[in-house]
């Protein structure tokens, strides 16, 4: 199965807020997105974590 289930973490505060799936043969590099943290107030960057 080609999709699998992915973390993002916040940048700046290191907290795990959002889970998605990301397609493994079309997508080798890490996520990346610009997303509202909960903790931090504000919007900022999320990585996938390993």
């Amino acid at each position: 199965m080609p999709r699998e289930i992915v973390q993002l973490v916040c940048a700046e505060c290191k907290r795990k807020n959002y889970s998605t799936t990301k397609n493994k043969r079309t997508t080798p590099d890490k996520l990346e997105f610009k997303k509202y943290c909960r903790f931090c107030g504000s919007h900022t960057v999320h990585r996938e974590a390993k």
